[in-house]
């Protein structure tokens, strides 16, 4: 079976079109959304938090509610600041140490 060459053209013509279309839907790099901050510090969310430390919503969820974990909220989201992040991890770090040494 052997394909005249102006229909391969043609096929090719509408293969290219589509791509070009669909490369106009795929957001680039600069114009995907950038990682929130205030004041140049950088804003984690739940979901970030909750892969960053392998726990689930409803832990951090206590943590907040315990008070061991600054946070933030804006728009109904609650953020959590980079250095309140790296506060907690050192506080929490150095009491799981503690209590294994003893």
């Amino acid at each position: 079976m052997f394909i005249e060459n102006k229909d391969f053209e043609a096929w090719m013509k509408r293969i290219m079109e589509r791509f070009d279309r669909l490369e106009e839907r795929i957001p680039k790099p600069e114009e995907k959304a950038k990682t929130p901050t205030i004041n140049g510090e950088r804003l984690y969310d739940n979901q970030d938090l909750c892969l960053l430390f392998n726990i689930c919503n409803r832990t951090l969820q206590r943590y907040r509610s315990l008070k061991w974990l600054a946070y933030i909220r804006i728009d109904q989201k609650a953020y959590y600041r980079e250095s309140d992040v790296k506060k907690f991890i050192e506080e929490r770090g150095n009491r799981k140490r503690e209590t294994s040494v003893s």
